[in-house]
């Protein structure tokens, strides 16, 4: 993917093509000096312990010098990113220089004070007309964590709301993008949640999206944020204003309760690749319930591997099988399911290029994609995009949409391609 915006990158650490771990000079990666030799434009690490073999050796701690912490040796129980490269950050008296692999478009902006940033806000907003341009430069520029309290520092300013100040300053979707970065990603799906139930009709598709890619903790931090915002469970609000199967599988995505062991039991898979095997393929009629209680239930490094061993055993993708057996939202929620396990970017490029083709634009699923994974994968997402259509995401987003509305998008997308 190119054109990457380099303010996204201060260090220079760039994702590597195919999405592997940036170069860094001095960690083991080509291009750095040999084990033991200095690392160019870092200071010297302490003498060497068990915990950092190859760094070479510097003085003591003095009062004037404090101890650098220790960075921990790669090993097979950290986390770890494609390519293999563990996930390592670099520190310097506690104060973080910069991650080595960043999956986010946004980013926490260094020195942001929250006191001085609802000024800007305040002036854009002030007297005649409304300056979008300074509120899309400032909330674009800034995490979550950091735009968040801009709604409490304005209160305590001004002592007025400020959602209720740019409810009355904007309009249209520009205002919907605002509003949803001035929550937390929690408040956000419990909110994007409410408003697929509420009223007539039903937006399935946002309820399968949220339940299907969110963490076990994500979920159930959804279900304490909606029951004290709305007074209700959100399984009661699913089960009132759904049906059947679908029910069925959204109330299991509800709980938040898969399996997030990381070992793969290959005997295991395969047994659940013949279970599913002889619940739709295999059998006259599906047992739908024998896939709820596997895709819900099961790890996702488990799941894998039993759709590998789905694919071996009948010859037929597990996705091409649920298309055939399955239909309607039940369908849909499944294949979700099943996509969000396989990869996750992949599944958001989609959505989001179904949400901009043809006539017309789905503006909220545009919206929560842009605002939701912005600081969590979106980056991937974009090089999903290009892979899968042969276009941009940042191409299309400029194509479908204008104004305002436009300009913010692009910010969270993350710059041209």
């Amino acid at each position: 993917m190119g054109g990457l915006n380099p303010n996204l990158y201060p260090c220079g650490l760039y994702p590597q093509p195919g999405g592997g771990m940036p170069q860094v000079p001095g960690m083991g990666y080509p291009g750095g000096p040999a084990p033991g030799q200095p690392m160019p434009g870092y200071p010297q690490a302490p003498s060497p312990n068990p915990s950092m073999p190859g760094f070479p050796q510097g003085p003591s701690p003095t009062p004037s010098m404090p101890a650098y912490p220790n960075v921990p040796s790669p090993n097979l129980s950290m986390p770890t990113y494609r390519g293999g490269a563990p996930v390592v950050p670099i520190n310097v008296s506690d104060t973080l220089l910069c991650p080595l692999y960043v999956k986010g478009t946004i980013q926490d902006f260094p020195g942001a004070d929250p006191l001085k940033d609802v000024e800007v806000l305040r002036k854009a907003m002030k007297g005649f007309g409304t300056d979008e341009q300074a509120i899309i430069n400032l909330l674009g520029s800034r995490s979550n964590k950091q735009r968040v309290p801009l709604v409490i520092a304005y209160k305590t300013s001004y002592g007025k709301d400020l959602i209720k100040d740019l409810k009355s300053e904007l309009s249209g979707n520009f205002e919907k993008v605002v509003l949803a970065m001035l929550k937390t990603p929690v408040q956000y799906d419990a909110s994007e949640i409410r408003e697929a139930i509420k009223g007539a009709g039903t937006d399935e598709a946002c309820l399968i999206e949220i339940l299907a890619s969110r963490s076990n903790e994500e979920i159930r931090e959804i279900n304490k944020v909606y029951k004290a915002e709305y007074k209700k469970k959100l399984e009661d609000s699913i089960t009132g204003d759904t049906s059947g199967h679908f029910r069925r599988l959204l109330v299991s995505l509800a709980q938040g309760n898969r399996d997030e062991r990381e070992t793969v039991d290959i005997s295991l898979a395969k047994q659940d690749a013949q279970i599913l095997y002889q619940a739709g393929e295999n059998k006259l009629g599906t047992d739908e319930s024998k896939f709820n209680a596997i895709l819900c239930s099961r790890s996702k490094p488990h799941l894998r591997a039993v759709f590998q061993e789905y694919q071996h055993m009948c010859g037929r993708d597990i996705e091409k099988s649920l298309e055939r057996e399955m239909s309607g939202n039940l369908e849909s929620g499944m294949l979700a399911v099943v996509k969000c396990i396989k990869d996750m970017p992949a599944f958001f490029a989609e959505r989001l290029y179904k949400a901009m083709k043809g006539l017309g634009t789905k503006d909220c699923t545009l919206i929560r994609i842009m605002v939701s994974r912005s600081e969590v994968d979106m980056l991937d997402i974009r090089q999903a995009y290009v892979k899968k259509y042969g276009r941009s995401l940042y191409t299309d987003i400029s194509g479908d949409t204008s104004g305002d509305y436009k300009k913010i998008l692009l910010k969270l997308c993350g710059g041209s391609d």
